[in-house]
C-alpha cells in the first residue's frame, strides 16, 4: 500500500498515469472553471489543473475533479485507488472491500508536528491580512448563490470538552473577504458539535483545511459513530499517524501537508444568506437560505497553493466517488457485522447516490433457510436503521454472480430479475436527506420519506441446482476457450 501523504505525492502519480491535465492558458474563475471540470466528468478525461486564473496573482492553482473516473483503460477507479494507496488499476470491489475492512482496525491518533515541518504553514495571513478574494474560489454553476471556497476539503471541528475530534466535507459559500456562509446540518456531526458550543454560550472554533491529504475525504466521507474521529480512522487505515500541525489562532490541529488552511469561528447569531447550489441529486434546486456565518481569523498556505474544487451535479462526480463508495464500504461493514450473506455493497455511480446494489452469496438460500421477503428486510433494517442509510433511499439486492460495480450488469440483473408485481417492498417513515427531488414539500419539511428494497433474488424462486445461469462470457464457456479467445484476441484483428 503507497500512502501518499500530500496532494502534490498524487498529482505527481496521476501525471505519470496521463490521467492529470495542466491547463496554462487563462481560465475565468467565473463560471468557465467550472465548465471545464463538469466536461472533464463527462468524457472521464485527465484532471483538470489550471495554472492561470483571471484576476489572481499568479502562482495560484485549482485542481478540478479530483475524486472523477477516468476513461483510460483499466483504470477507472484510479484518482480514488491512488489516494487510498492502491493499485491505479484496482476495481470498485477492491476498493469498497478495503475500506469496510479499515473499519475494523483501531484507529491511530494524528502525529503533531512543528510549524517548520508543516508545508501548509510556508504564508500565515493574520488579522487585518486575511483576505480571502485572493484565493482562485470559483463560481462554479449558472444559478448558484455565490462563489464557493469549500468544495473538497475537510472542516476540522472539536467538541468543546476535547474528546471528539470531526472532520467532514460540507460546501461553504463565500461572502466576502473574510467571511463564509456554512451549510452546517444539526443532523449531522458538525452540527451537533456546533450545538454543544451553542449550548456553552460560544462561537465553534472550526479550521477547514483545503488540498489534504488525499486519502482523508474518503476515510471523512464514511459514516462514522458518533464519537469517532476521521484523523484517526485514516491512520488505522494505513497503518501509521495522519501528521498535523497546530492552528495558529483556533485550539485546533489539521493535516500538515494541507494547501490551504481557513482558521476561524462559526457564529451561532450572525448568518448569511447560503445558496442555492447544484449538489450530489445532479439538480439545481431550492432558494438562498440563511446559515451561520464563519468569521476568518487566519489563512495559510503552501507556496503556489492548490485549491480543490468539486463542481457538483449529475453522475459521475466526487458527491458519487468519494461519498457513495465509502458509505458502501460501511452499509458492507455493518451487514457483515449482522451475520448477513453480504459479500459487496456497491452505491451506484451513475445513480447519483439514490441506488444501493447488495450483493449477497449465491448459497444464500439454502445455507440460511430464509425467504427473499425475510433477507430483504433485514437489510432493510440495518441499512435504512443506519445513519448510514439516512440518504439512500433504494437497496438492489443481487446474488453476487454478476459484477454489480459494472453498470451495465447491474442495470440487466436488476431488469431481468425483479419481479415487477411483487418485487418491490416499501418502508414508510424512514429518516432522509431532503435533497431528492422525488421528494414532497412535506416530505423536506419532515426529512422523512418512503423508502424501497427491490428484490432481485433468484435463490428462492428455484429449486438448488435449477437456477438461471447468467450466459455471459465468463459463465457461458469453458475456462480453456476463454483463454484462448483472450490470447487471441490482437490476432483476430482487434485492438
Amino acid at each position: 500500500m503507497k500512502h501518499l501523504r500530500s496532494l502534490r505525492e498524487f498529482l505527481t502519480v496521476l501525471e505519470d498515469l496521463g490521467d492529470l491535465q495542466p491547463i496554462d492558458v487563462e481560465v475565468d474563475w467565473n463560471l468557465e472553471m467550472g465548465a471545464v471540470i463538469r466536461r472533464s466528468y463527462d468524457l472521464r478525461a485527465p484532471a483538470p489543473l489550471f495554472t492561470s486564473i483571471k484576476g489572481i496573482a499568479p502562482g495560484h492553482r485549482v485542481l478540478g475533479a479530483p475524486g472523477g473516473l477516468s476513461d483510460r483503460p483499466g483504470l477507472t477507479f484510479c484518482r480514488i485507488a491512488c489516494a487510498l494507496g492502491l493499485s491505479p488499476s484496482a476495481s470498485g470491489r477492491e476498493i469498497v472491500t478495503g475500506l469496510a475492512r479499515c473499519r475494523s482496525l483501531d484507529g491511530i491518533p494524528p502525529l503533531i508536528v512543528t510549524r517548520e515541518e508543516a508545508p501548509c504553514k510556508e504564508n500565515v495571513h493574520l488579522g487585518p491580512d486575511v483576505d480571502l478574494l485572493r484565493l482562485p474560489v470559483p463560481f462554479l454553476h449558472q444559478g448558484d448563490g455565490g462563489r464557493y471556497l469549500q468544495t473538497w476539503g475537510m472542516n476540522v471541528v472539536r467538541t468543546p470538552d476535547g474528546t471528539w475530534t470531526n472532520a467532514s466535507v460540507n460546501r461553504m459559500m463565500l461572502v466576502d473577504g473574510r467571511r463564509l456562509a456554512c451549510l452546517v446540518p444539526p443532523v449531522q456531526h458538525i452540527g451537533m458539535i456546533k450545538a454543544q458550543w451553542e449550548r456553552r454560550g460560544e462561537p465553534m472554533p472550526v479550521a477547514v483545511a483545503l488540498g489534504v491529504e488525499p486519502g482523508l475525504p474518503y476515510v471523512g466521507g464514511m459514516p462514522a459513530a458518533a464519537g469517532v474521529s476521521e484523523l484517526d480512522l485514516l491512520g488505522g487505515y494505513f497503518g501509521e499517524p495522519l501528521e498535523t500541525v497546530r492552528c495558529e489562532t483556533v485550539p485546533l490541529e489539521v493535516p500538515a501537508t494541507a494547501e490551504i488552511v481557513i482558521e476561524g469561528h462559526i457564529s451561532h447569531t450572525e448568518t448569511a444568506l447560503e445558496g442555492p447550489m447544484c449538489e450530489y441529486p445532479g439538480y439545481l434546486t431550492g432558494d438562498a437560505v440563511p446559515r451561520p456565518v464563519l468569521n476568518v481569523t487566519a489563512v495559510t498556505h503552501r507556496d503556489d497553493p492548490i485549491l480543490p474544487v468539486v463542481t457538483a451535479g449529475p453522475p459521475v462526480e466526487e458527491n458519487h466517488t468519494a461519498w457513495g463508495i465509502p458509505h458502501a464500504a460501511e452499509c458492507l461493514h455493518l451487514l457483515q457485522a449482522e451475520g448477513l450473506p453480504a459479500t459487496l455493497c456497491w452505491m451506484v455511480p451513475e445513480s447519483a447516490g439514490h441506488w444501493l446494489a447488495v450483493g449477497v452469496d449465491p448459497d444464500w438460500h439454502p445455507e440460511l433457510g430464509m425467504s427473499a421477503r425475510d433477507l430483504c428486510d433485514a437489510i432493510a433494517g440495518t441499512v435504512f436503521g443506519s445513519k448510514t442509510g439516512m440518504a439512500i433511499p433504494k437497496i438492489l439486492v443481487i446474488e453476487d454472480d454478476v459484477d454489480l460495480t459494472d453498470v451495465r450488469q447491474l442495470v440487466y440483473a436488476f431488469a431481468s430479475r425483479a419481479h415487477p408485481g411483487n418485487g418491490a417492498f416499501p418502508y414508510p417513515g424512514r429518516l432522509a436527506s431532503y435533497l431528492p427531488v422525488f421528494m414532497d414539500g412535506a416530505e423536506r419539511v419532515a426529512c422523512s420519506t418512503t423508502k424501497v428494497v427491490h428484490n432481485c433474488l433468484l435463490g428462492d424462486r428455484y429449486p438448488p441446482g435449477e437456477r438461471p445461469v447468467v450466459a455471459d462470457f465468463r459463465h457461458g464457456w469453458p475456462p480453456e476457450v476463454q483463454r484462448r479467445v483472450l490470447d487471441n484476441w490482437h490476432a483476430y484483428g482487434y485492438r
